[in-house]
């Protein structure tokens, strides 16, 4: 978390010194006064710099929060180069003011001293709404970045508290700060993290179509740089450099660096001034005055309190329940008005016989149709193009009677409804054009003749899978036979290896599955069950050491039942849509069995097999590439980059013909494995739904 914590504690620590400095030196120079009956104005004034700042932040995240997908990336890249904008000239501004900060803050007071209590209050305000505006934008910006809220918070929350306790103690004289070196090193490090965030916003800009080039890569280590890493982890969480950028990106942040740092350090080089000696006074213009004190150039002592002069308090609730209560009611309409108003939902009525009754051309955006079935009959409905069957949206298994809402996005083309009932031929609605411009994503359909193709390659590899197989499980067998053990154990893993590859056949498998690598858990005896057979039934009387002569029957009835199913398969049915499926349900059941150990039955090979199994994804992706690529070209570049960093991270596991335990990987490389097959998961969670096969008219 404290990679995404520390730009904010930095920004945080900065804006907080800054406000707090100019509380601090507020409230000293009234206590010095005697006027400390005006204190109440001045935290009246923070008071309402801390609402208005909360508010802001509120109106942006709850109204960002309300936009389209496309309509948050655009918001949050122009709020991202504001932020830039506004950290830039905070860090010159501060630079350049630190060494004055506390004379020119003295005279505001005073002159506001001869005017009335608003005058103070709006003094006190606009020193530190500011800031308060400038952190909340850019902690709402990194809070973005990160892609979580908790590490930029905490940040925040860090950076603030100590900014508080640096000034206290400077108010109270126990600790002197040479703020002109104090803003001139954190500007630095903030600049650093600027140009990440300009990158960021962007990358964002260009995801949202206001900036093009979003595929135009300048940089794809993807595939060779572990991003799930502490270090990967860090740089971008501080950084905001990923494995990919686009050469917008990479332009940006490059030449704002190479810009404003320039201009940063030859300005903090021209200003430095020089050590006053001791016994010589400040001269004019140094903005010491007797409200301050100075030692080195720009370090500031806060002048100790003095007693005031007795003045009778008078209870002032009405000003500061105001001053938070008016921005937040103003942030509250802005978030109510603000949002999007959703457009009346269309009902639609659905039939065997007449499919789209009541529909008309919506207008185009996000758009709710309540699907109502008037049949008799339980229907999936689709919204379709009728030109190319694509399908925008869809309900499945709506029952006679019911009804259930159907969200879809509508932009300029052509719609029609399909209602396809549990029995007989599908009927679709007449179509109807809606003008506007802009697209919307469709999902082509996939009909079983679309995946009779890739069927029959992926059978042909499992019976290749099988022939193999056979020969390994005789060849396990007679190694046990003969006494043979260490033998054995070098080609059960081979064997069991051959098995784990041919994953998508599993549910074809029928029972031969259950007894060729069923396991030991739900059996009343578990390993010692007279149930328990099949590869891990081996593996652990090959590892616990059982004796060959204990071991030759369940080795032999192994290779019998491999000689079943290689018999039986052909004959097997292999329903096309387990194709889809499976290309997400192997990596399932390898992150729920393998890299938990719980198949572990004394070899340690699970990453051994979480490698068949990513051999056997793989197999299974190259015969659906052609439908994908048509489908989502972009799906598949991303789940190869994925595939090849899992691959990695269990190659590193391998030690010639021996495999680590995954019980005995180290916290970090563990992490990093179920984090890469998390997300290799992930991107293969749309293939299902991009190939699912669905009724034409």
């Amino acid at each position: 978390m404290w990679d995404d914590a520390f730009p904010s504690f930095l920004i945080g620590l900065r804006e907080g010194l800054e406000a707090g400095l100019i509380v601090s030196i507020l409230v000293a120079t009234l206590v010095r006064a005697g006027a400390r009956s005006r204190l109440p104005q001045v935290w009246t004034g923070v008071l309402a710099a801390i609402a208005l700042a909360l508010s802001f932040g509120a109106v942006l995240t709850f109204t960002a929060a309300s936009l389209s997908a496309t309509a948050q990336e655009a918001f949050g890249g122009a709020l991202s180069v504001i932020a830039v904008a506004f950290v830039t000239a905070m860090v010159f501004w501060m630079r350049r003011s630190a060494p004055s900060l506390s004379g020119e803050i003295k005279d505001r007071v005073t002159g506001a001293l001869g005017m009335g209590a608003g005058v103070l209050v709006a003094t006190s305000f606009l020193a530190v709404g500011r800031e308060g505006l400038e952190t909340a934008l850019f902690l709402w910006t990194t809070a973005q970045a990160a892609g979580e809220s908790v590490g930029p918070l905490t940040g925040a929350a860090i950076g603030l508290v100590l900014s508080a306790a640096l000034c206290w103690g400077l108010y109270r004289r126990v600790l002197r700060i040479n703020l002109t070196k104090f803003f001139t090193a954190t500007g630095a490090v903030l600049i650093v993290i600027a140009a990440g965030v300009l990158g960021y916003g962007l990358r964002d800009l260009q995801e949202g179509g206001v900036l093009a080039g979003k595929t135009s890569y300048a940089v794809d280590l993807s595939g060779s740089v572990d991003a799930g890493a502490w270090y990967s982890t860090l740089v971008q969480g501080v950084l905001n450099l990923t494995p990919t950028m686009t050469w917008l990106q990479v332009l940006g942040y490059g030449g704002y660096l190479a810009v404003v740092m320039t201009l940063f350090v030859r300005g903090a080089r021209a200003a430095a001034p020089k050590r006053v000696p001791a016994g010589v006074p400040p001269r004019a213009g140094t903005g010491i005055a007797d409200s301050a004190k100075a030692t080195d150039a720009g370090e500031v002592t806060l002048p100790a309190a003095q007693p005031a002069q007795a003045s009778r308090r008078r209870p002032a609730w009405l000003v500061p329940v105001t001053v938070v209560t008016v921005p937040a009611l103003i942030a509250g309409a802005a978030i109510v008005f603000g949002r999007p108003k959703p457009a009346a939902a269309e009902t639609v009525a659905v039939s065997e016989k007449d499919c789209g009754k009541g529909f008309s051309a919506p207008k185009p955006g996000r758009q709710t149709f309540q699907m109502h079935n008037t049949g008799d009959k339980t229907s999936e409905v689709y919204l379709v193009d009728p030109a190319t069957n694509a399908v925008y949206g869809e309900v499945e298994g709506l029952a006679p009677g019911t009804t259930r809402a159907l969200v879809a996005t509508v932009a300029g083309g052509s719609y029609a409804w399909r209602c396809v009932p549990s029995s007989g031929p599908a009927v679709t609605s007449k179509a109807v054009r809606v003008s506007g411009e802009g697209a919307t994503q469709a999902v082509v359909p996939v009909s079983e003749q679309d995946l009779s193709g890739p069927l029959q390659q992926y059978r042909s590899y499992v019976d290749k899978g099988l022939a193999t197989l056979a020969g390994q499980t005789r060849t396990l067998a007679a190694d046990i036979k003969g006494k043979h053990l260490g033998k054995a154990r070098a080609d059960w893993l081979t064997a069991h290896l051959t098995y784990s590859s041919l994953g998508a056949a599993y549910g074809t498998f029928e029972d031969f599955d259950q007894k060729i690598n069923g396991r030991a858990d739900g059996l009343p005896g578990g390993v010692h069950d007279k149930d328990f057979a099949g590869f891990h039934r081996v593996e652990y009387g090959l590892w616990h050491g059982e004796s060959a002569a204990s071991l030759t029957a369940p080795a032999q009835q192994l290779a019998t039942e491999v000689a079943g199913l290689r018999k039986a398969f052909p004959h097997q049915d292999f329903d096309p849509s387990d194709l889809p499926l499976r290309a997400h349900e192997i990596l399932e059941n390898t992150l729920q069995f393998e890299l938990t150990g719980d198949t572990d039955e004394g070899s340690g090979t699970n990453l051994a097999t979480s490698d068949a199994n990513l051999a056997g994804t793989r197999e299974l992706l190259t015969v659906l590439r052609p439908l994908l690529t048509t489908r989502a070209p972009h799906l598949l570049p991303t789940v190869d980059a994925d595939a090849a960093r899992l691959q990695t991270l269990l190659d590193a596991a391998r030690h010639g013909g021996t495999w680590t335990p995954v019980t005995r990987l180290g916290a970090t490389v563990r992490a990093q494995v179920d984090g890469a097959t998390g997300q290799l998961l992930e991107d293969l969670s749309p293939v299902p739904d991009l190939l699912e096969i669905r009724k034409s008219a």
